[in-house]
């Protein structure tokens, strides 16, 4: 399996981490079957939370590799924001483990300016990571969120993480533009190892996958990291692994164009449908419904498991109000369109941009009814 550098670490880590949200869901034989093929296979990142499970999924990869901890990079997140709380956290970790240091500590989730605050201020959890790498018990420091990273691009701003772990898949790839323009740019820059997560999207690219992985696994980062908790799963995440030859611009471009899920719905952000007669913002407005709810509403229901599954990951990242807030500052909003079609016939993608505009409102402006 393929190795790539984890930015100014000195690691080398394999493209396809362990990630281990989904141990949760299966019990201890077969989460022990699963992070043993998968060390066997190449693979050397197992990346986990305490707040998983409230550190089941540590104790059960303690329990099922901590006998082969040279042969891999182990990473946990802490939620704690003070120095105190993390350093208590980072124990508990430990202890789960069943080892005496992590590889990698990250911030989990940080996802409002507040957070950042008290985790860089005196006696915040920065501090407390720094304690436990002067004392051995961890080697490098990281950060994550999910969704808008305008927190993650000010953290890289501040301060020298060694890795910042965000969202990265062809679908949400228009919904959070600033990740791949903004912030992968900053990482890189920086020597920042960046660690993709939700290579398919949190389960809304299962039916893609091969195409899903290619692409993650395209982009300029040190490890794509993946949910596994089957074996059928483990060995086709290996084998998008192991095969892997990087997409051409030309092979991006066309699931761009042409990607079953994005459809003629999902905005692009080609701004090919500006400039409105009315000056409305269309594609600023449709990258505020990205914010909101990752353009998953789209008001038709073809399925009963395709509606579950899409309400189920809408509101995923929590960016609602931040994206409302947005919309508000807004001089000219959806409501202002006079439905004139100009802009229809500009889309190359077909999107219905009266109906979407009006659906974005009704979101983003709270109306009482759509």
């Amino acid at each position: 399996m393929e190795k790539r550098a984890f930015g100014r670490t000195g690691l080398d880590t394999s493209i396809l981490g362990f990630g281990g949200f989904h141990l949760l869901e299966i019990p201890v034989a077969e989460a022990e079957y699963l992070l043993n093929r998968y060390l066997d296979a190449g693979g050397n990142y197992i990346e986990t939370a305490a707040s998983y499970g409230n550190g089941e999924s540590e104790r059960k990869i303690g329990h099922c590799v901590s006998h082969r901890r040279k042969e891999y990079i182990l990473a946990t997140k802490t939620g704690e924001r003070t120095k105190t709380k993390c350093l208590e956290s980072l124990e508990n970790s430990l202890k789960n483990l069943k080892t005496d240091y992590v590889d990698l500590l990250i911030m989990h989730a940080v996802g409002t300016m507040t957070e950042l605050d008290q985790i860089l201020a005196p006696g915040g959890a920065l501090e407390g990571a720094l304690q436990a790498k002067s004392e051995g018990k961890i080697n490098h420091i990281g950060i994550s969120m999910h969704g808008q990273p305008d927190v993650l691009i000010r953290a890289l701003k501040e301060y020298p993480f060694d890795a910042v772990m965000t969202t990265i898949n062809y679908y949400d790839h228009f919904n959070f533009p600033e990740i791949q323009t903004e912030l992968l740019p900053l990482a890189r820059e920086n020597g920042t190892a960046v660690i993709l997560m939700k290579p398919v999207a949190d389960g809304l690219l299962w039916q893609s996958a091969p195409e899903a992985f290619r692409y993650a696994f395209s982009q300029p980062v040190s490890i794509v990291v993946a949910g596994i908790n089957n074996r059928d799963i483990l060995e086709s995440d290996l084998a998008f692994a192991e095969e892997f030859t990087p997409m051409n611009f030309e092979e991006i471009d066309n699931i761009y164009k042409n990607a079953t899920e994005l459809g003629s719905y999902v905005c692009r952000q080609c701004d090919q449908c500006l400039p409105c007669p009315e000056q409305v913002p269309i594609t600023q407005i449709f990258k505020y419904e990205g914010y909101f709810d990752r353009q998953m509403a789209d008001g038709i229901i073809t399925n009963a498991a395709e509606y579950a599954l899409k309400e189920r990951l809408r509101f995923w990242f929590g960016n609602k109000d931040m994206a409302i807030a947005q919309y508000a500052k807004l001089e000219i909003k959806a409501d202002s369109c006079t439905k004139c079609g100009i802009c229809m016939s500009k889309c190359p993608y077909h999107i219905d941009i009266i109906r979407k505009l009006s659906l974005s409102d009704y979101k983003l402006a709270s109306k009482d009814i759509y």
